[in-house]
């Protein structure tokens, strides 16, 4: 099902095209402009991830993510930009929280929800969200992108329309245009060349470095640690892993967002994209992290465990996947959202963004000022954070657009 609105732009002329489901996108214009040839493939944008969600009901209207992904046409009915988009009934499984605006909207008579937010669901990976192929013209369409967000949010009478974990020429255009920007942060692994695990710890001050060896060992007592990727993954794998995810999830969100026909579907589809970390005592798988690999980084996802032993969790979800980016060459590790106990473990302090429309012109005010007090905040508690790397000497430094 679609709906069509004119942009406003002119010169050239460019269609919106609201579509409800992914699946009513063919797989290579979606990647086409989701993962286009010259730009670091996004494991997230693909066709096979998002439509994973979709098809699995894990991202669908019951659970509060009802798909209004934006397709813009140029004349010739060509796709040349897109934007992955859901009407959201709660604030969920996004990692940016927004709740304080929703309560202090409903109190003063308003209606936060249903909300427009182009994101990746459950997923807090910083990317592009303005979908256009590197292009003379592509600035002209992602300004029409964003025009057509707004010209649908006010047209539908929503409080908000909101571009999660924006970065780069996204954020560049949605700031231009008035958007508010909010700040965050996380911690990201980055490798400037290390051969081995041992070239990391070289970097490291000489107390910082005897603790990770010592957390390493303490974590693997007893345990095999498997690392497989591609044709190695079998359902029997993706059984235990989903064992050890529902119990974590269950007692961190009270219902783990994703069901297990989702990673069947992920193992059929990206098995070439993932590495999946098990430990296992014996016969029994204990604990479970799962990854994705992108043209120069590795993102840490969903882990979970069946029983509690010390560091296990640093081991599977930060040491393995600092392992694996160093034996590929890859560049940088993302290990989620939020985290402070990363950064004595090599992970140091990363900007990341959202960026919102709001349509009150009060509640903008409002909301700009606490945002302008949050990010000097956030400034200064970074620079606290950046004096405290475990480093010898300052190897990195935070990542802004």
């Amino acid at each position: 099902m679609t709906r069509e609105t004119e942009s406003p732009t002119s010169e050239p002329e460019f269609t919106i095209k609201i579509v409800n489901s992914i699946a009513d996108v063919a797989r290579e214009t979606w990647d086409g402009l989701a993962n286009p040839e010259g730009l670091p493939f996004d494991p997230f944008l693909s066709w096979d991830f998002l439509q994973a969600l979709e098809e699995s009901g894990c991202a669908t209207s019951f659970t509060g993510w009802g798909g209004r992904h934006l397709l813009c046409l140029d004349d010739a009915q060509n796709a040349v930009g897109l934007v992955p988009l859901w009407l959201k009934s709660h604030s969920q499984g996004e990692y940016i929280f927004d709740h304080n605006f929703a309560e202090a909207w409903q109190r003063a008579g308003g209606r936060w929800y249903p909300k427009l937010t182009s994101a990746i669901p459950f997923t807090p990976v910083p990317g592009r969200r303005l979908l256009v192929k590197p292009a003379e013209d592509a600035g002209l369409i992602r300004v029409a992108l964003i025009s057509a967000l707004e010209q649908i949010g006010a047209q539908s009478g929503l409080a908000t329309v909101q571009v999660n974990f924006a970065k780069d020429e996204d954020l560049a255009a949605l700031d231009s245009c008035k958007w508010l920007l909010r700040e965050d942060r996380q911690f990201h692994f980055f490798n400037p060349g290390y051969q081995s695990f041992d070239d990391f710890l070289a970097e490291l001050s000489s107390d910082k470095r005897k603790n990770l060896r010592k957390e390493r060992a303490k974590a693997k007592e007893g345990l095999e640690i498997l690392r497989l990727t591609g044709s190695e993954i079998l359902e029997v794998h993706w059984d235990h892993f989903f064992e050890c995810y529902q119990d974590t999830g269950a007692r961190k969100w009270g219902t783990p967002y994703l069901n297990r026909r989702f990673f069947s579907l992920l193992g059929e589809r990206m098995a070439d994209r993932l590495v999946l970390i098990l430990a296992k005592e014996g016969d029994r798988f204990i604990a479970s992290a799962l990854n994705f690999l992108g043209s120069d980084t590795i993102f840490g996802r969903w882990w979970g465990r069946l029983e509690d032993r010390p560091f296990l969790h640093f081991e599977l979800c930060y040491y393995q996947a600092i392992d694996e980016a160093i034996a590929r060459g890859l560049a940088r590790v993302e290990a989620g959202a939020q985290g402070g106990h990363k950064l004595a473990r090599g992970y140091v302090p990363v900007s990341t963004w959202q960026a919102s429309w709001i349509a009150d012109r009060g509640l903008r005010s409002a909301i700009a000022d606490y945002l302008k007090h949050e990010r000097a905040a956030i400034a200064d508690d970074t620079h606290w954070l950046k004096e405290r790397t475990p480093f010898r000497h300052v190897v990195q430094q935070v990542v802004r657009p």
